[in-house]
């Protein structure tokens, strides 16, 4: 069935917000600590608690959507996120704040894997719509820009309201959505509560930067998960081969992805002297890129193969990812900008062709567990590229320079790109029909 417009925007409205409401808050910390009446360490918990929340909601996404329904519980997240971000907007303290935050990332947390299992359409023709790719891939770049847009209209608290009338129309769009379209709950769905808590103590811990300490909590809910009948978020997944492997590309391309988008505005302000409204400028590109080499990779692997294309895809972002060793304190931003780019759609042609070969095999009721999964193996790749490469080019930085340093960052993403590009030689060459 075809989607009408508003219908699109019920399901599309969520993801965005959820992933906007992600790096929205970085720039309005100044002005959240100044009304607030606090400082920047304590303001800092306002993105935090956010991420750290969004995590542990995550894990109990996939029981939900086999208890309730899929339509259902993203109907439900939709309006509490919506609610939540009111609190926000009406917080009169640094900590109340904080806890409505906690709030907006719990219930957040479904919207992004449910939408994609949406999204994605029943049976063995699953593809990204050109409109999700797009915005899903713009919205953390829109973030800051926008942020910066609503702060000087009105205020920090815009940041928060504008979700409500968004929210309320994507709410009345949803109502349109036959909810056939996604798996219905069944009553006999069982929760995990074991799981639930390993899964999202290592999540936490590690988004968190306590890796170590994150990866035991980890590896017991592999364990767990292998002897348990319905575990918080079924590994079936991991059991075929090729699935594991697109997910492991998949995390590697977001280990060289986000570890970039961290490092880059850092060396634009504080080695180059850019404002940040102009670097926010600069990311703006990549993330519309990105969702059009999404779009288009679909097209391409149904031409061309997965393999070719993903091969193709991270021999790509190698060579974007050597352009970063020709920047300098005098390189324009512009060139910085065109660099961004060439990474976005690198990064955009493997997207959608390896999110096919990892959800191939699964049956419609696995969707949510499967993207549920590819979820949390991104932001743990994403989380460990910023904090392991972030670390490194601090410890550098002070013993060869912020350049010479960032040149090294860059040598590590394009030995990793090209690692994955021969990782990529046993992917099918085409998806089954």
């Amino acid at each position: 069935m075809k989607l009408t417009g508003l219908m699109q925007l019920g399901l599309l409205a969520g993801p965005l917000l959820t992933m906007v409401d992600s790096s929205i808050v970085n720039v309005a910390a100044p002005d959240i600590a100044t009304e607030l009446h606090t400082g920047l360490a304590d303001t800092q918990w306002v993105v935090s608690g956010y991420l750290l929340a969004l995590a542990a909601g995550l894990t109990a996404t996939s029981y939900l959507a086999r208890r309730f329904g899929t339509m259902r519980v993203y109907a439900w997240a939709l309006a509490g996120f919506v609610a939540a971000s009111v609190l926000c907007a009406a917080a009169p303290g640094i900590w109340a704040l904080v806890a409505a935050r906690a709030l907006q990332g719990l219930a957040g947390a479904p919207l992004v894997p449910l939408a994609m299992s949406v999204l994605l359409g029943q049976g063995a023709a699953r593809r990204i719509p050109v409109a999700a790719g797009l915005l899903f891939f713009l919205a953390p770049a829109l973030g800051p820009s926008l942020g910066g847009l609503l702060i000087a209209a009105g205020g920090w608290r815009w940041i928060f309201l504008v979700n409500l009338p968004i929210g309320l129309l994507a709410l009345l769009g949803l109502r349109r959505v036959p909810p056939e379209l996604a798996p219905a709950g069944s009553p006999a769905a069982r929760p995990d509560p074991v799981g639930l808590l390993l899964l999202a103590t290592g999540l936490v811990a590690a988004l968190a930067h306590a890796v170590v300490l994150g990866a035991v909590p980890l590896l017991l809910y592999v364990l767990w998960a292998r002897h348990t009948a319905t575990p918080a978020v079924d590994l079936a997944l991991l059991r075929h081969r090729r699935s594991a492997l697109a997910l492991v590309l998949s995390v590697v391309s977001s280990v060289v992805a986000f570890a970039a988008v961290f490092l880059l505005p850092i060396f634009t302000e504080s080695v180059q002297h850019h404002t940040a409204l102009a670097t926010g400028l600069a990311l703006l590109p990549q993330g519309l890129i990105t969702g059009l080499g999404t779009a288009a990779g679909a097209r391409l692997a149904d031409r061309y193969g997965v393999r070719l294309l993903v091969c193709a895809g991270f021999l790509l972002l190698a060579l974007a990812s050597c352009a970063l060793l020709l920047l300098t304190p005098a390189t324009p931003l512009w060139a910085t900008a065109a660099i961004l780019s060439g990474r976005a759609a690198a990064i955009g042609f493997g997207i959608t062709p390896l999110l096919s070969v990892m959800l191939e095999p699964l049956t419609d009721s696995q969707l949510a567990d499967g993207n549920t999964l590819f979820n949390i193996a991104q932001r743990l790749g994403g989380s460990l590229g910023v904090g392991v490469l972030g670390s490194l080019l601090a410890t550098r930085a002070v013993r060869v320079g912020a350049v010479a340093a960032f040149h090294e960052i860059g040598l590590i993403l394009t030995a990793l790109a090209l690692l994955a590009a021969l990782l990529a030689l046993p992917l099918p060459r085409r998806l089954a029909v």
